[in-house]
């Protein structure tokens, strides 16, 4: 996962200039968003090049940079997939002795403390004990909703929420770099996790506060930044969409594959029954616990299935189509 270096040039967006306008992709793009724009306008980015079919696999802050999952076409239909099986890779840098509104560097600062009298080991220990944590503060400024609408608009307006909690799993928390107050770190998290609320957490848990002053997501599975492109390349050149787009069958990689003919691909797209006899998983591939697994038509993905018992014995249901 090799992270590259951001040019100034490359953190504004091309905005109002004319751009070619594509045929509907079908795939994942993976981007490498700059840190300033929101997730919106990278993907504005797209729709100028023709892409309207167009969707996400979890967005990143302003503050963040990183692999943003973009999906297009038929790819739309995988984001629910993609978010429950997505385990994420992030980089990062906090500064102890300040709090902050959203919790990270870009809010309105609420309190300041003396962080003098944290030792390195103290901060060590706490980021190792994150991955002790089955559950955080989702921070007020944030998507997450109560009764429909979004914290942070309820913020915005003075208005206060109660306070949500959400599940989480941090699989691995290591301590890059030391140099107080600023800290560096890397963790590897389930899909979901709040990273500024794992700053903010350290600074609880040490006396003096903490905010979040970098972020990079460094893998979003099953994608990397060695594969990501940047919005700044694809607005010079956007044939370049054509050859960093990864197609559906490689965003599923754990997925069981099943390849099927010509023949039995016409009766899943008219909606009939596909027995599963005759087209069962490679050897030694086993369907995922819920049954599910990947059709594909000459290696190009058809539709996501799952066994179901019928009349004509086990076949092979729709759950969603992948063709146009």
């Amino acid at each position: 996962m090799t992270k590259r270096h951001i040019t100034e040039q490359e953190r504004t967006l091309p905005a109002g200039e004319q751009l070619p306008r594509l045929p509907q992709a079908d795939g994942v793009l993976v981007l490498h968003k700059p840190s300033g724009p929101t997730s919106a306008r990278c993907l504005n980015l797209l729709k100028r090049m023709g892409q309207k079919k167009i969707g996400h696999a979890g967005t990143l802050d302003p503050l963040a940079s990183g692999v943003l999952l973009v999906l297009l076409g038929q790819a739309t239909k995988l984001s629910g997939h993609l978010l429950a099986d997505g385990g994420k890779v992030y980089s990062g840098c906090l500064r102890l002795g300040q709090s902050t509104d959203t919790w990270d560097v870009q809010g309105q600062v609420v309190a300041e403390a003396d962080w003098q009298h944290v030792s390195e080991a103290e901060v060590r220990a706490g980021i190792t004990a994150w991955q002790e944590l089955r559950e955080q503060a989702v921070p007020p400024f944030s998507a997450a909703k109560h009764e429909g609408q979004p914290l942070y608009r309820l913020a915005r307006k003075g208005l206060e929420a109660p306070a949500k909690v959400k599940r989480m799993e941090i699989s691995q928390a290591e301590t890059l770099e030391v140099s107080l107050p600023f800290v560096r770190f890397r963790v590897t998290c389930s899909s979901g996790t709040y990273i500024r609320s794992l700053a903010h957490s350290l600074g609880m848990r040490l006396g003096c506060g903490a905010v979040l002053t970098e972020l990079t997501r460094e893998y979003s599975h099953p994608f990397g930044l060695d594969v990501a492109c940047h919005p700044h390349e694809l607005a010079a050149d956007p044939s370049l969409l054509g050859r960093a787009l990864r197609p559906i069958a490689e965003a599923l990689p754990h997925w069981p594959t099943v390849q099927v003919t010509p023949e039995q691909a016409a009766r899943v797209r008219n909606g009939m029954a596909l027995p599963c006899a005759g087209t069962a998983p490679p050897q030694g591939a086993a369907l995922r616990g819920d049954g599910q697994a990947l059709l594909l038509e000459g290696g190009t993905a058809l539709a996501l299935v799952r066994q179901q018992a019928t009349a004509m014995g086990n076949c092979w249901a729709v759950v969603r189509g992948l063709w146009n």
